[in-house]
């Protein structure tokens, strides 16, 4: 079923607004995470994996979910169609997977927000790369994503071909 007009562009523009959102969230990590390995300063390095944890659980476990969940209303009621086109199916592949390894990665910020709050932790013990090797990788999967959702590339699946034959089939007299 096709989204009347006014619908649809709603739809988009939650779609886009939690979609950049999630992207911006996750350039503020980076730089959460830059800060927290280069700071000479002690209490910017706890204050950096302090804040992750509950921003993570706050900022980005909800605009994964947002944008995984407004992609699939977006795609369910537009032409595109959940499962017709490979760009979609991958959209939906790698937002779905962002947000799991997001989802496992939060007990990963539960425990460095626990040590930055150790006032007797060393700040070596403090520090963690994690953070900015999985902030680097997921902003490279929303590129990804991004530049699917714009280039639309051409290639639609089985279930694509199957339901565009029904519907000249059935538009045909």
């Amino acid at each position: 079923m096709i989204m009347p007009p006014r619908l649809r562009k709603f739809a988009l523009t939650a779609h886009v607004t939690t979609t950049v959102g999630w992207l911006g969230a996750v350039v503020v990590f980076l730089a959460l995470a830059v800060i927290g390995l280069t700071s000479q300063d002690a209490q910017t390095v706890r204050g950096a994996y302090l804040v992750m944890e509950p921003a993570a659980w706050f900022v980005l476990v909800p605009l994964a979910f947002a944008s995984l969940l407004t992609g699939i209303v977006q795609s369910l009621g537009t032409e595109w169609g959940l499962f017709r086109h490979y760009w979609v199916l991958f959209k939906l592949v790698i937002t779905a997977f962002a947000t799991i390894v997001l989802l496992v990665y939060m007990g990963t910020f539960s425990y460095m927000a626990g040590v930055a709050a150790d006032p007797s932790a060393d700040l070596g013990v403090v520090r963690n790369a994690s953070p900015r090797l999985h902030a680097a990788l997921a902003l490279l999967v929303l590129l990804v994503a991004t530049v699917l959702a714009v280039y639309k590339p051409r290639g639609m699946t089985r279930y694509g071909w199957r339901k565009q034959h029904e519907q000249r089939t059935v538009s045909q007299p």
